[in-house]
This record gives C-alpha cells, structure tokens and sequence, in this order.
C-alpha cells in the first residue's frame, strides 16, 4: 500500500509540475484566434514566390531555417476600446517573460514596436515582433523556424527583395492598416 500512495504521489507530482500555466505567445494565439476583434493568419513560405534558382547558399540555408508566420492582430475601434487595452496589457505581460529576449525597441509611450526572441543565439526557435499603435490596435508576429539566428533573419530580408509576395494571403491585414 505504501509503495501505491508513493508512486501516485509522484504521479500527481509530475501531472502539475507537466500543466505549465504560465502565458505563452501560441496559448494566446489559439485563445484568440476565433474572437471577432482579431485577425488571425498563418502564413508560409511559399507566400513568397521565389525562383530559388537565383538564391546564393546563404539565403537558401536561411530559407530553409523558415517554418511560417504567424500573424494575430487586434483592430481597435470605438466600441472595444476597454478590451483593446486588456489585450494589450496581456501580450506586453507575456512579453516580459524572460524567454524572450529583446533585440530592439523602438517608440515612445503607447506607440511602438519590439523584436524579441526566443532560444540560444544560433539555434533560434522564433522571432516575435510586435507592433503597437493607439489609432488602430496592435499586431503580433511570430516568424517560426529551427536553427535560426540572426544572419538568417539579414538573408530573409535580402530574399524579400527579390520576393514576388502573394498578397492575396494577407488581404485580411488590409482592413488592419486602413482607419
């Protein structure tokens, strides 16, 4: 009997210490992906219409390190502005967890941007950007990847140069960037 209530003890131990009830960018995603104040897309690599024929070795390994992109978006308007800072506060909440690691800030006040990070320097997991603005709402983008590191995001951006975007999978951002 004892060695019953032992092993269940540990059973129930591992049970909790398994549920991780912290906030986290993808739970905040999935909690909100359906909810009408929100746009929420996913979005992969084949958006960018590349002739990977023309792609040095560099920005193909960076390609390759790119799973897709996920967008979440809350559009503010006159009748949500309550909820529109509740949700504010909780993405800047899950933002400070020290998971993610800043690169950059830019803005003063309640406007603003910032690209975090998350995983070892060159085994980078995902980017996050999340931009902030009091007219319109704000959006977060998690760029999703294995083995990224930052000379892969430089070479994602020197392939968008020469990328022919399909902007038919971003029209619903579109309503987003108009007042």
């Amino acid at each position: 009997m004892k060695k019953f209530l032992a092993y269940a003890l540990v059973c129930l131990t591992l049970f909790f210490v398994g549920c991780d009830q912290n906030p986290s960018l993808q739970k905040y995603f999935v909690e909100n992906a359906e909810n009408k104040d929100f746009i929420s897309l996913d979005v992969s690599p084949s958006i960018l219409n590349l002739d990977k024929t023309k792609l040095t070795d560099a920005q193909k390994s960076a390609l390759a390190s790119f799973e897709k992109i996920n967008v979440l978006a809350f559009k503010r308007n006159d009748q949500n502005l309550k909820q529109f800072e509740t949700e504010r506060a909780k993405v800047k909440t899950i933002l400070k967890d020290p998971k993610y690691q800043e690169l950059i800030k830019v803005g003063s006040g309640k406007d603003g941007a910032s690209v975090a990070y998350v995983g070892p320097d060159e085994h980078i997991e995902e980017f996050v950007v999340y931009a902030n603005r009091s007219e319109n709402g704000f959006a977060i983008v998690r760029v999703l990847g294995k083995d990224m590191n930052p000379n892969s995001i430089l070479e994602m951006v020197s392939v968008l140069k020469n990328a022919h975007i399909d902007l038919e999978q971003l029209k619903p951002l579109q309503s987003m960037m108009t007042p």
